[in-house]
């Protein structure tokens, strides 16, 4: 399909698997799965570790022309339920007024267990 841009950001750990941090689809950026593996955050709480990959986001949306404030999306994945209670206000901070549409799922576990929340998005250009 025409008009695909696979996108691998430098100032990100590169992609373990095989896909891209992001694909640019027209106005429309869609972000994979972000966490804060090989960061200052890794090991730390679920609130920390979400400020980390919000951060992440940030910059790619900045890269890409965007702000946190053009997210359209946000799937947010946590290996503890329990920790929603800590990660709910880190969210409200970082996204203010400009709330994007959010699922959260709580998944038995990610791939490392040093990782314990992942983020993925969906951002207007």
């Amino acid at each position: 399909m025409s008009g695909l841009k696979r996108i691998n950001y430098p100032f990100l750990t590169a992609p373990g698997g095989p896909y891209v941090h992001a694909v640019r689809h027209g106005d429309l950026l869609y972000v994979s799965g972000l966490t804060a593996f090989g960061g200052e955050a890794q090991g730390e709480t679920a609130a920390r570790q979400t400020q980390a990959v919000l951060q992440q986001l940030d910059a790619i949306a900045r890269y890409e022309g965007g702000s946190l404030a053009t997210l359209i999306k946000l799937t947010v994945f946590l290996t503890d339920i329990a920790d929603l209670p800590s990660v709910r206000p880190v969210l409200a901070e970082a996204l203010a007024d400009a709330l994007p549409a959010c699922s959260l799922l709580a998944v038995s576990a990610l791939f490392s267990a040093d990782v314990n929340v992942e983020i993925e998005a969906v951002i207007a250009l």
